[in-house]
């Protein structure tokens, strides 16, 4: 059987990640989870779906990640293993949804405009 890449996406994040039976081991771009994240709350993120389905220990992750920060990173892998989780088994989907483990966060960054320093911030305007 071929590998399902699932995408979860958030910021500028791009996370694809694979899900195989295993043992619990998690690889980040060819790192060790822990030592691609090392803030414990992106860990705790990440590990999420897996920790609500009681699925933590049976799966291999192998995740590659590109773009954004180590925050918006962790939740396009949540994103990413929800939905592969929700795959693997469609009843997995009542205790992930109610977590938003399913829903991407559409919020990106505001372009910078022409004439102002900033997305929103203006110049000092001057009467005289």
């Amino acid at each position: 059987m071929a590998d399902q890449i699932y995408v979860g996406r958030r910021k500028t994040s791009v996370a694809r990640v694979i899900l195989r039976n295993g043992n619990g081991k998690i690889t980040v771009n060819g790192k060790a989870f822990e030592e691609a994240f090392p803030q414990l709350l992106s860990r705790e993120d990440i590990l999420g779906p897996l920790n609500v389905t009681n699925t933590a220990g049976n799966y291999d992750v192998v995740i590659n990640v590109k773009g954004g920060g180590t925050t918006g990173q962790a939740q396009a892998i949540r994103l990413g293993i929800s939905r592969a989780l929700e795959a693997i088994n469609s009843d997995f989907r009542k205790s992930l949804k109610p977590e938003g483990f399913l829903t991407r966060d559409p919020r990106m960054v505001e372009r910078k405009k022409y004439g102002q320093p900033k997305a929103r911030k203006r110049f000092q305007f001057s009467k005289r």
